[in-house]
C-alpha cells in the first residue's frame, strides 16, 4: 500500500495501519497532493517470551517425518 486519500484514510485508518508491515509508509493525499506519510512502527518487544511454553503439552503423531503416499515416487 503506497497511498490513499485523505477521505480513506479518515474513515479506515485502523484498517489501513492493521495492513502496513512494520517500517512501511503510507501517503496520505488530499486533492491529489500529498499531505501526510504514516510509517508502522518498528516492532520493540515480541508477543511472546522465551521458555514461557516450557510447561505447555503437545501432541505430535508417531508417523509426522514418515514420507507422504504423494511423493513416494519422488523419493525412490
Amino acid at each position: 500500500m503506497t497511498g490513499v486519500t485523505l477521505e480513506e484514510a479518515h474513515a479506515k485508518l485502523p484498517e489501513i495501519l492493521d495492513q502496513l508491515q512494520p517500517g512501511e509508509e503510507v501517503t496520505i493525499t488530499a486533492a491529489g497532493q500529498p499531505v501526510a506519510q504514516v510509517k508502522k512502527a518498528e516492532r520493540t518487544s515480541w508477543p511472546c517470551q522465551a521458555g514461557t511454553a516450557k510447561d505447555r503439552k503437545f501432541w505430535m503423531a508417531a508417523d509426522f517425518d514418515a514420507p507422504l503416499d504423494d511423493f513416494k515416487e519422488d523419493m525412490e
